[in-house]
């Protein structure tokens, strides 16, 4: 019945679709309701390809005979249904299978699509073959499933054979035959269908004003920017900025826009100007409404009686977005009742007190694994780059873990390994030796082990993105099989797991930092990202920014929202550079800098109209700069060129305001080289090359380069801060601790010296 019920669906959702724009909208699903308009609107459709390698395996898969499973997760957007799914297999068996006999199973969430054999041309051969996947199975969130069934002989195998394998390769892809849901105005799906958590593709979103945005109005889409950054995290964001026209549904309508709108009552774009439909509003309100020409493109209009109404509608967004419902919401009130602390970011691992592994996990079965060869462990530890470990004595480390005992004493062991160097290897017993039974829990009985170890990290191997892996790797002499000897046993269930009450303590340590280092920036948001919220953070702006630019501000706030987790909340915006002498605040520079600064020795890079000056001297007043300070680095090159290509540049220096505080800059002229900027933070290679002080950014690539003073930003106490500096220079090092010595001697003998006229005196 179960079977004839799933049969029947596919029609049934095939017509609706077909029927979507025809139909009265109490005749759809909820989800789908919307009022008929007067033109017919085509349904937008897409052919989608995700390879394996997109779907979160880079390399090709080998299936052996005791690993013989692979699993590929894909997921569908919530406003989206699929009417056609294939999966187009690319593998390569080995050559010394028995054709026919041995064969692949496909499944697809756990129901089986087909069988694909292997003949005897295929043999050691890579082939493709395309197996149709039923699309009333699919669901949001899906599974396929590859099980490799191969027989090298008819009598006496031994499943660990090294000729029983089948390469899947990376490339093997699913192809969906995707079309548009029109979900109802409804707020309680926010921020469907702006940004969908399924779908693993970049999230796009149209910024719309009046015309030239005011700071508060900047301020405002900034905020919103963020706040989809952190949602987004790493499928990367879009935004561009339009003025006073939403974005084009295409000839054929079949282009799906998502649109955010900022509305002042005295500010509104042209299509909004019709007081009687859309009257002046009192309070901030938040509206959903569909795209005027596309009932599929929703429009989230912000609307406000002044710029601080538009910022307060689009906090109340990122803050209480959970809490709306209906098509329109008035915003009463917006209030911060606990400041942010530093460091405190949702995507980094608290640095304050110990944490368990339950709080670094991202799904529940995270920490298990199974079967003969058990795939690894793994636990990410996002830390904030400045956490000063140098020297210490390790990072406390408590792993707690459960497995199945073997039968025998063998070499069984746990493996932990952190990012890829291998820290140590724990032997696996039956649970003879007494240091396991005294740990052993009760509630495991006598189906598992347990142990205890307590390690000490190198906290040198540690950087601000972290994988702690564990390898259970256990021995088996399943399968025995000889020439005049055959036998054969079924595999043990084996499983083990890392107890979420593990944990790894990082508190204690200080935060200390050599400066500039765009990559902490790049891949960490700092030195913004020390207050989550970005309180600590003036943006200077252009005077009048076009949309390009715009939307390059936008991005750089979510890239940061991206890092930490959360939304730029409390950043302040200006376009005045005595905001910044007057704000103890990290600098976040678009366009170019103030005209005071061009002379600075650590800015390197000075990009104008007509000609590019790209040098590895500190700045033309070389002569100068070498007699005031000889710790920068040494230029020995200078090049001046005219050209017209695209060329930007990310520089980072030290405020010349505040000691403690740093200028991270995004420098170009005109949109070709914002646009230069703009794919160098949605490219992760690209990104990756921003580093040093200054990074060139041309169509070739990136390159990057320190130049120019350094400077620490953070507290260390003064001893641990003078032998941090003294460490990279021996010679001095020796002098002191000579110098102490002889300190040392100098006293000791004084109150020797001491001792004995004292006791003289006493004899007297």
């Amino acid at each position: 019945m179960s079977r004839f019920k799933h049969l029947l669906i596919a029609p049934v959702a095939l017509l609706a679709l077909a029927s979507v724009n025809a139909q009265e909208a109490d005749s759809l699903p909820d989800e789908t309701a919307q009022p008929v308009t007067e033109e017919v609107v085509r349904t937008p459709t897409w052919i989608s390809n995700h390879t394996f390698g997109e779907l979160g395996d880079p390399k090709d898969s080998l299936l052996l005979g005791i690993h013989n499973s692979q699993q590929i997760e894909f997921t569908l957007r919530r406003d989206r249904i699929a009417s056609d799914a294939s999966l187009m297999l690319d593998y390569t068996p080995s050559p010394a299978l028995l054709p026919n006999l041995s064969h692949l199973r496909v499944y697809l969430n756990d129901v089986l699509m087909g069988t694909v054999v292997i003949d005897e041309e295929q043999l050691g051969t890579r082939t493709r073959r395309q197996v149709a996947l039923a699309p009333y199975l699919l669901s949001d969130f899906n599974r396929v499933r590859l099980e490799f069934i191969g027989h090298y002989t008819d009598i006496c195998e031994d499943p660990g054979n090294s000729a029983l394998w089948l390469n899947v390769a990376h490339g093997s892809q699913i192809s969906l035959r995707e079309h548009a849901v029109a979900l109802r105005n409804d707020l309680a799906f926010f921020p469907l269908p702006f940004f969908d958590s399924r779908d693993h593709g970049k999230t796009q979103v149209h910024m719309v004003f009046h015309d030239q945005p005011t700071l508060g109005e900047q301020k405002a889409a900034g905020v919103l920017a963020s706040y989809f950054g952190s949602l987004a995290g790493w499928r990367g964001t879009e935004f561009p900025v339009l003025f006073d026209r939403l974005p084009s549904t295409g000839v054929n309508r079949d282009q799906v826009h998502s649109s955010v709108v900022f509305a002042a009552n005295d500010r509104r774009p042209s299509f909004l100007a019709d007081l009687e439909r859309f009257p002046a509003v009192e309070a901030p309100v938040v509206e959903l409404i569909d795209h005027p020409e596309h009932s599929y493109s929703k429009v989230l209009v912000i609307w406000g009686r002044d710029e601080q109404d538009l910022l307060d509608g689009a906090r109340a967004l990122a803050l209480g977005g959970n809490l709306f419902r209906g098509s329109r919401v008035v915003v009463n009130e917006v209030q911060t009742l606990q400041p942010r602390k530093p460091y405190d970011a949702p995507n980094w691992t608290p640095t304050d007190r110990p944490v368990r592994f339950a709080e670094l996990i991202d799904y529940p079965t995270q920490l298990h694994t199974s079967g003969l060869q058990p795939r690894p462990i793994t636990v990410d530890i996002n830390l904030p780059p400045d956490l000063f470990v140098w020297r210490n004595q390790g990072i406390p480390l408590q792993t707690k873990y459960r497995y199945t005992p073997p039968a025998t004493k063998d070499e069984s062991r746990l493996s932990i390994s952190l990012n890829d160097q291998f820290i140590t290897g724990l032997s696996l017993s039956r649970g003879t030796h007494n240091r396991l039974e005294r740990m052993r829990l009760a509630v495991t009985a006598v189906e598992t082990a347990n142990a205890q170890d307590r390690l000490l990290v190198p906290s040198l191997k540690l950087g601000a993105r972290n994988t702690l892996r564990y390898d259970f790797s256990f021995a088996s002499t399943y399968g025995s099989a000889q020439r005049d000897f055959c036998q054969t046993s079924l595999p043990v269930d084996t499983r083990a797991l890392i107890d979420e009450d593990s944990s790894i303590d990082l508190s204690g340590y200080y935060h200390y930092m050599a400066m500039p280092d765009l990559w902490a920036f790049a891949h960490s948001g700092f030195p913004f990202s020390r207050m989550a919220d970005l309180s600590e953070t003036l943006v200077i702006v252009p005077s009048a920014p076009n949309a390009v630019q715009l939307s390059t501000l936008l991005e750089i706030l979510a890239s940061v929202g991206a890092q930490t987790g959360y939304p730029a909340m409390a950043f302040e915006i200006s376009d005045d550079w005595s905001a910044a002498r007057q704000t103890n605040a990290d600098l976040l520079v678009l366009g170019s800098l103030a005209p005071d600064l061009h002379d600075r020795s650590d800015l390197n890079l000075v990009l104008e109209r007509s000609s590019d000056w790209i040098m590895h001297a500190s700045s033309p007043l070389r002569e100068k700069v070498d007699r005031i300070d000889h710790t920068a680095f040494p230029a020995d090159s200078r090049v001046d060129v005219t050209a017209r290509a695209p060329i930007a540049a990310i520089a980072g220096m030290q405020s010349p305001f505040h000691n403690q505080r740093s200028v991270v800059a995004f420098m170009a002229n005109d949109d070709a080289d914002f646009s230069l900027l703009r794919e160098t933070l949605g490219d992760s290679g690209k990104l990756d090359a921003v580093r040093g002080s200054v990074a060139v950014i041309r169509e070739s690539g990136v390159q990057s380069q320190l130049v120019g003073p350094q400077y620490f930003v953070g507290y260390l106490p003064w001893w641990l801060k003078l032998w941090y500096l003294l460490s990279n220079h021996p010679v001095w090092l020796a002098v002191m601790a000579v110098l102490c010595m002889l300190l040392a001697a100098f006293l000791l003998w004084q109150a020797l010296r001491w001792v004995s006229e004292r006791r003289l005196h006493q004899q007297d």
